[in-house]
């Protein structure tokens, strides 16, 4: 019988948990766990797999700005760095864990417009977390723009949508020949066509949105977002708050999530599900085969 196949899509706070230190040996141990969980999802399904690189990025970015002899690299040159490190890791332990399966880590560029509006409004969080007086500090300083997240404060950048994946043909010819595939890592490696040539942009993809839009240019049979939350939420943070297990994006359209961490991946879900998609299961990471499942979670699908 064969395999149907499924996106994951992973945090990048699922690497780097919100307050650990920015460290190698955090996030081996945290992609540890979720190779363990992700290994069980690939013994049922064909998995290709997404995952965040906010945390990484940012680091990278203070990092080269750290460096005064040379200009600090560009988001999209960052970009393609965090796809290689978190891939060599992810791949790195998926030979541990499972050592016959082929595992392949491809760098992806994902073209955008670059007259989307997001160019104005930046909202992707990159980078730590900060207290109010240090983000400001920081946002004088190297000319960030800075909004609250949670009750600490990041920085943020441009978040464009995706309008075409340049690798997609050798990703769906590894998918075919049995691979595990991890790509458009971070997003994808944000791109423009300028002059007939591809050059890159000062941008960092939404993951949740590249890994839907991914999962519909594959025709995949699911798309499944692992994140912090246990499921999506309704009043969150408040005594009434209650999950949602089973809805639709006509349901999902009644209500307002942040747009810094919720939001994204319910207009990410949204949007695969009214191009055709089938499922889309949002919740934590431990309980990833289970969401696909049905048995946790929440289950979105056309209704």
């Amino acid at each position: 019988m064969t395999k149907q196949t499924v996106v994951v899509a992973l945090g990048g706070n699922a690497l780097l948990r919100r307050g650990e230190p920015l460290e190698a040996d955090v996030q081996r141990h945290n992609i540890e766990i979720a190779v363990n969980t992700i290994s069980k999802i690939a013994q049922e399904y064909n998995v290709v797999l997404v995952h965040g690189n906010g945390p990484q990025v940012g680091l990278l970015a203070l990092q080269g700005l750290e460096y005064k002899k040379v200009a600090p690299y560009p988001l999209d040159v960052l970009g393609s760095e965090t796809q290689g490190m978190i891939g060599y890791m992810l791949m790195q332990e998926f030979k541990n864990q499972m050592p016959e399966a082929n595992v392949t880590c491809m760098l992806t560029q994902m073209t955008v417009d670059p007259n989307d509006p997001a160019f104005a409004d930046p909202t992707k969080p990159i980078g730590p977390i900060y207290e109010e007086a240090e983000a400001r500090e920081m946002a004088e300083k190297y000319h960030w723009t800075i909004k609250p997240d949670g009750q600490h404060f990041r920085r943020v950048v441009p978040s464009p949508q995706p309008t075409g994946i340049i690798e997609n043909d050798a990703i769906t010819k590894l998918i075919a020949e049995g691979h595990l595939v991890i790509c458009t890592g971070g997003g994808g490696i944000p791109v423009k066509r300028e002059n007939g040539k591809l050059v890159g942009v000062e941008a960092v993809i939404d993951k949740d949105m590249s890994a839907a839009f991914l999962a519909k240019q594959l025709d995949a049979d699911a798309l499944l977002i692992l994140t912090d939350a246990d499921a999506v939420y309704l009043d969150w943070g408040k005594p009434t708050q209650h999950a949602l297990r089973s809805t639709n994006p006509t349901e999902l359209a009644k209500y307002q999530f942040d747009a810094g961490s919720m939001g994204p991946k319910i207009e990410a879900s949204c949007e695969f599900i009214k191009q055709g998609g089938k499922v889309v299961g949002i919740g934590s990471l431990e309980d990833g085969l289970r969401i696909l499942q049905g048995t946790a979670g929440t289950n979105i699908t056309k209704g």
